[in-house]
């Protein structure tokens, strides 16, 4: 296989990179064995000389603990003074560094005998762990407490102690010294290990008995089982890389145990601290290699892209121009270049479909050729302005080889060389069937205006979220709203719909329906008036407008003015229940306060009275003054006997000049008898009938509930046959209903002031 000069130099080069990264490569790493030998080799160093420091101190304290221990079993060391037992005792132990009190207790655990003090300080310490081992008999010799705060001195201490015998061989109580914690701590501290360095002092169960740095919370602490408290119980020393337990930081740790004491030492260097010199050596000499490996391929590739670039220059320029062709020619606009003169450099195949011409026939030609006297004319304005460097966009009817009209955009941008314009680039882009579209739109548009400008009812548009965008003159007419103040305004605000028979808001039915996206049943309400304040009652629908991907782009409201309607059924209502002339209940709205008169007379245990009246000679004014005066003396009469009754009595009109009077709630037929009375005076005085002034005659009949009757019908037979009795009886009076077999009872005559019930 041939290698061309380009790629054989290359090769070289890459080996070459290749060979100075090796050497690098090779020199880092050395030196990073070294780092980690040398910190290898302290730490060995001061661990080795911390166990024969800890170890020395251990048995100082030991030997002081063992000659106690023979002391207190030897009866004429006992025998002696005081003094010279203190002396004989712990003359050894005042000359160890660091250790704490000696204390002789008894197999209770009390002290006996205080290094310290001739009298013996008042402590028990039977709950100590060193008391209690011997005491089970589970260990005999030399035991090393779990660091504790001395009871007698409050100081953090090291408990050491022995057991001594009686005579008789059995457990007579245990000597027990202490090392101060503060005395490893001080140990430690003189030693400089890095900001990352640690060295620990533990138990063989793995209880840590000093650290530092210090930490308070790790005094005492029991790290058994963790991976670095396996590896020291493993082998009575050595060294290995690990991460604290403590604070999760790989150190490299270099341990040993303690003599034959159940004791271990360790001394750890961070990882980031032995190798920090070497990192810094790394990056600068790694550095520097890859400046050099880059500079030789660099280098190479440089002169190898320079031999190159030629050939790739020439073939992206064909390539490019191939794709500009192909792009341009598959354009459906008109896509051309004219230099300055206005004569052809480019033009892509839309030309031919445009003039009947391929572009190679247009090149080097003038414009005017193209476009023809008339178009080029029609055009010139804009080619000058674009050849004076600004930028033309307009739009122009063209009629193409077929004879068709079809509508364009064109677009003339200036090429720029310097200041200087040397060529105009043109586009043109056939919009005949946006034009036709916007055209058909529009027509659809003015169609829905118009349409909705002609209905009666009421249209309010929104957008999607609420907002007016077209109100119609109905709209505008029941709202006080013109269409530019509503526009962008929520349309709460526009159309606010209130329930019919409150003032409270209502629901709008426009938001529910862009909420459920979909129609709304019409709803009943009351719009106000902005301005005026009418009150117009309407029906609103609503529905959603979505497009043709189902989003809802907006909701349509119709308010159908129903003001007319309502005040037309309440009218009717009205009739249905009041008569006609004199605005009085009529009997179906009489009998349903009947029927809720009686029920609570029954509740209450009170009375009803019905009273019946006919007015006397009621025809003949009819018939010599004409109906119409008669209607306008009903209309006086019926004023007159309302005005005459409490606001809970019913006055209705029977028909003709006959009327009925409910009175609800009463106890006694004397209270019946003096609304007769009332009725007989309000209704004698004179009655003035335009022209005419009359005076009328009433005659009536009053029947109780209960006594005459225990529904309406029957108290209404009742009272009309006590009227008819009394206009017998001469009329101008009130009769009361007395029996089927008995004659009514006259309880009030015209001019009458009192009732005459008995």
């Amino acid at each position: 296989m041939r290698f061309s000069a380009t790629s054989r130099l290359i090769l070289l080069a890459v080996l070459l990179s290749l060979g100075i990264g090796g050497l690098f490569a090779r020199s880092i790493w050395t030196l990073r064995e070294e780092a980690w030998h040398h910190a290898e080799r302290t730490s060995v160093n001061l661990v080795r000389t911390l166990d024969q420091n800890i170890a020395r101190t251990m048995e100082s304290v030991d030997l002081s603990m063992q000659r106690v221990v023979e002391g207190v079993t030897d009866p004429y060391v006992m025998a002696l003074p005081v003094e010279m037992r203190q002396r004989a005792l712990f003359d050894n132990s005042l000359r160890v560094q660091g250790i704490g009190s000696l204390l002789v207790l008894d197999r209770a655990g009390n002290v006996v005998i205080d290094s310290e003090f001739l009298e013996p300080r008042k402590a028990n310490f039977a709950d100590r762990d060193y008391v209690k081992v011997f005491d089970s008999g589970a260990h005999t010799g030399l035991y090393v407490g779990a660091p504790v705060r001395a009871r007698l001195t409050g100081r953090y201490s090291l408990p050491l102690s022995r057991a001594y015998y009686g005579p008789d061989g059995q457990l007579a109580g245990v000597v027990v010294g202490t090392l101060r914690l503060a005395h490893f701590q001080s140990l430690f501290e003189a030693l400089n290990l890095g900001p990352g360095g640690s060295l620990n002092l533990f138990r063989s169960d793995g209880i840590v008995i000093a650290r530092f740095p210090f930490s308070e919370d790790v005094r005492g602490r029991s790290l058994a089982g963790t991976a670095n408290i396996r590896a020291f119980q493993s082998a009575r020393s050595g060294v290995f890389t690990g991460r604290s337990a403590i604070d999760n930081v790989e150190r490299l740790y270099a341990f040993r145990h303690v003599g034959d004491y159940p004791l271990m030492v360790n001394v750890a260097q961070s990882v980031d601290d032995i190798l920090a010199g070497w990192y810094r050596s790394a990056w600068i000499l790694g550095g520097f290699a890859l400046l050099l490996m880059a500079a030789c391929v660099g280098l190479a590739g440089l002169f190898a892209r320079e031999l190159r670039r030629r050939q790739q220059i020439s073939a992206r320029l064909e390539q490019a121009e191939r794709d500009l062709r192909t792009i341009l020619n598959n354009l459906p606009s008109m896509i051309g270049y004219w230099d300055r003169d206005l004569c052809n450099r480019f033009a892509n195949h839309a030309y031919l479909d445009w003039f009947g011409q391929a572009p190679g026939q247009i090149r080097g030609r003038h414009i005017r050729e193209l476009l023809g006297d008339e178009l080029y004319e029609k055009n010139r304005p804009y080619l000058e302005q674009a050849l004076q460097g600004h930028e033309q966009l307009f739009e122009r009817t063209i009629v193409d080889p077929a004879g068709v009209e079809r509508y364009a955009i064109a677009s003339y941008v200036p090429d720029f060389d310097g200041d200087e314009v040397r060529g105009i680039f043109v586009q043109v882009t056939d919009i005949t069937e946006r034009k036709r579209m916007e055209e058909a739109l529009f027509e659809e548009k003015e169609r829905m205006r118009l349409t909705l400008r002609s209905i009666g009812d009421a249209v309010v548009c929104t957008d999607a979220q609420g907002l007016v965008t077209y109100l119609n003159p109905v709209a505008q007419r029941l709202t006080g709203w013109q269409g530019f103040d509503a526009a962008g305004r929520n349309v709460d605000e526009v159309v606010h719909l209130l329930v019919p028979d409150d003032q409270a808001p209502q629901p709008s039915p426009l938001r529910l329906a862009l909420q459920q996206k979909k129609p709304v049943e019409p709803t009943r309400g009351v719009v106000l008036h902005r301005t005026s304040g009418q009150r117009f009652d309407v029906e609103e629908s609503a529905s959603p407008i979505t497009d043709r991907h189902g989003q809802i782009t907006g909701a349509v409201a119709v308010l159908r003015d129903v003001t007319d309607a309502v005040a037309m059924a309440e009218h009717m209502a009205h009739l249905a229940q009041y008569d006609a002339l004199t605005d009085l209940p009529n009997r179906v709205l009489l009998q349903d306060r009947a029927r809720q008169a009686l029920a609570h007379a029954r509740r209450d245990g009170n009375s009803v009275a019905v009273m019946y009246i006919d007015l006397d000679g009621f025809k003949q004014v009819n018939d010599t003054r004409g109906h119409d005066v008669g209607d306008e003396l009903l209309v006086q009469l019926a004023q007159r006997l309302t005005g005459a009754v409490r606001a809970s009595d019913t006055v209705c009109r029977q028909g003709g000049d006959e009327f009925v009077v409910l009175l609800p709630g009463i106890d006694a037929a004397e209270q019946a008898c003096q609304v007769a009375c009332k009725i007989m005076a309000a209704c004698s005085a004179p009655y003035q009938l335009s022209s005419h002034v009359l005076s009328v005659d009433l005659s009536g009949g009053i029947a109780l509930f209960p006594e005459h009757g225990q529904d309406f019908e029957a108290l209404s037979r009742h009272a009309d046959a006590a009227m008819y009795a009394a206009k017998h009886a001469g009329r101008r009076q009130f009769r009361l209903y007395a029996g089927a077999d008995a004659e009514s009872v006259r309880v009030a005559l015209e001019g009458d002031r009192a009732s005459a019930c008995s």
